[in-house]
């Protein structure tokens, strides 16, 4: 396979609306020891990539200042001691920047193959969404068989990969979703209720449906003044994930709940985590979710695409929050 020397990418020319995304020309990268380079033919938009364009997620120490998170595509070249891919082989990959662009390194810890059947583009919107989901609600949270579970947001990316995710382990699950054809939607991907937050009170409807005694696992990216009233809907042992903070970085909790009904609130962020933490993940999803992909339990929820060229309209799209899914950018 030939290399340029040179690739198309997209820059951030300064911090800003969209339209600071320029595309520029930058050097192909080069994979270091343990890494391979993936001649990228897609690349997934996430909430990330927007923060950081506004100048509020700076990139880790050492990662790329071009955007992106997650790609997919063809091993291009391989670094030294990388011995389990080779040069032709379908991949897609977490990676910690660089993801807009013809070209991308990638930990090869961190690259899973393309499941059968899948498109460059499907393959491209799992990652980053799929390392988060498995990470905070199976390994952080613990979900265990027979617990519940509810996702606030589950039309976003994170969302329809956690409605689906933990659908197939045959928990009950709940989302929440702000107009009745992402409701609907989230129903159609397996979710057993639903809440249009507009309308209905999500604490109420899950203590209804549930009994009284509440869910066992939430999975919350809107932080705020949601935390207080998710301590509400949780089951006793219950666990918070916090993986964003849409509403607010501050909260206000009842101590003396979180004290009488042994409940757990935590959180984190996969950017900045070791190789060999997101390696353990990749390890998970391999073995227990890219069989149910390929069974077609789980599937890729793409709500439009667009060409590297127009990451700014990508960009607006997953500000207004109207898509249903992954925007993916096609390279």
């Amino acid at each position: 396979m030939t290399i340029p020397s040179t690739m198309r990418a997209v820059e951030i020319t300064q911090p800003g609306k969209p339209e600071v995304l320029k595309i520029g020309t930058r050097p192909v990268p080069k994979p270091k020891a343990g890494e391979v380079l993936i001649r990228v033919g897609a690349a997934g938009v996430n909430r990330p990539d927007t923060m950081q364009r506004a100048g509020h997620y700076p990139p880790p120490p050492g990662a790329s200042d071009i955007p992106g998170l997650e790609i997919a595509g063809e091993i291009a070249a391989l670094g030294d001691g990388v011995g389990d891919w080779r040069v032709g082989d379908k991949a897609a990959a977490l990676v910690a920047g660089g993801g807009y662009a013809e070209y991308c390194t990638a930990p090869a810890p961190q690259c899973l193959p393309i499941p059968k059947g899948m498109s460059a583009v499907e393959a491209a919107s799992l990652p980053e969404t799929f390392f988060t989901v498995w990470s905070n609600v199976f390994d952080r949270a613990g979900l265990k068989p027979g617990e519940s579970f509810l996702v606030q947001g589950g039309s976003s990316g994170i969302g329809v990969a956690a409605i689906q995710m933990v659908k197939a382990f045959d928990h009950t699950v709940f989302a929440t979703a702000g107009s009745a054809e992402k409701c609907e939607a989230c129903v159609g991907l397996g979710a057993n209720r639903a809440i249009n937050y507009k309308t209905e009170d999500f604490v109420e409807v899950v203590k209804q449906a549930t009994g009284g005694k509440g869910v066992d696992v939430i999975l919350d990216m809107v932080g705020g003044d949601y935390v207080d009233r998710e301590l509400k809907c949780l089951a006793e042992d219950g666990r918070i994930v916090i993986i964003a903070f849409l509403g607010g970085s501050k909260a206000t909790l009842n101590l003396g709940d979180i004290l009488r009904r042994r409940l757990t609130v935590t959180g984190s962020a996969l950017r900045p985590r070791p190789v060999e933490f997101k390696a353990a993940i990749a390890k998970n999803l391999r073995q227990k979710v890219w069989p149910l992909i390929e069974l077609g339990k789980v599937r890729a929820v793409i709500h439009k695409t667009f060409p590297l060229e127009q990451a700014a309209k990508a960009h607006e799209l997953m500000e207004s929050s109207t898509h249903i899914g992954k925007i993916v950018l096609t390279v």
